[in-house]
């Protein structure tokens, strides 16, 4: 498979605590990658170089061969390189419905279509259909139809989860990065909400990148992890071999095995 994004070097720095040293990697096109590491190890940094939150003081990264590293995050959201957040950035006195009408909207504004509520109810961009249709669509690909018309302060913890990544689907990404996509939800629902997540972003095509630190999830659903640790990776391997690496265990997952652990299987 080709690259779609390369990061070469990256430094960062904040004072004398060091963020990113010489991080360089490939991620292939369609792979699902697990981005592993205690607090303060380098993943969250990682990730916000590469949504342009953060400037690397060196180094550059590459999207689908273009340079990105100056641009900002606007201008990288609108590449489709889109990401979800570990605490789910939902406007709280609006339903789920109107979560997903406002970034539709903001999809149609970027693209100069004037809004939603723009005479003649323009198509959203990457759909076939106005803001109303898509935004019904998404929620009951997500399984969320019926909390359509539920505040989201009153939502479920696994349901605000799911409707924050809805929220990034409709901009159809390319690479889809995901903060800790199960934390705070309940061990029943973990498996449920990562397999729903990861077929809708099989789907649409889309490049999975996430942070997670429930190693069951990474050993499951991850094609490859990079382990961070101090700034920098430690392992990039595939789960059974990155997990038991002798530095992962002894920096991140604390010595314990997980290969008992079963991995999920692609849709057929």
């Amino acid at each position: 498979m080709s690259a779609i994004l390369e990061a070469r070097g990256l430094q960062k720095s904040f004072g004398a605590v060091t963020a990113a040293s010489d991080i360089s990697v490939s991620i292939e096109k369609d792979s699902v990658v697990g981005l592993i590491g205690t607090n303060g190890a380098g993943k969250t940094t990682f990730i916000n170089m590469i949504t342009g939150y953060l400037k690397p003081d060196a180094g550059s990264i590459r999207f689908e061969g273009r340079d990105i590293t100056a641009l900002a995050p606007r201008e990288i959201t609108r590449l489709r390189i889109c990401r979800s957040f570990q605490i789910p950035q939902l406007y709280q006195s609006l339903t789920a419905h109107g979560n997903m009408m406002v970034a539709l909207g903001v999809l149609l504004a970027n693209a100069g279509l004037g809004g939603f509520l723009s005479r003649g109810r323009p198509t959203v961009p990457g759909h076939d259909a106005g803001a109303e249709e898509v935004a019904e669509r998404t929620l009951e690909r997500f399984g969320l139809t019926a909390y359509g018309d539920r505040n989201a302060q009153g939502l479920p913890g696994g349901v605000r989860k799911l409707l924050d990544i809805a929220l990034t689907i409709v901009a159809k990404p390319k690479i889809l990065l995901l903060d800790e996509p199960t934390s705070g939800v309940s061990a029943d629902e973990k498996f449920g909400i990562m397999e729903m997540v990861l077929k809708v972003a099989r789907d649409e095509g889309a490049t999975v990148l996430f942070v997670e630190h429930d190693m069951e999830i990474v050993n499951r659903f991850a094609g490859r992890v990079l382990a961070f640790y101090d700034g920098r990776i430690i392992a990039d391997a595939p789960p059974a071999v990155a997990l038991n690496d002798p530095e992962v265990r002894r920096y991140v997952v604390g010595g314990a095995l997980l290969s008992k652990t079963p991995r999920a299987q692609p849709d057929a």
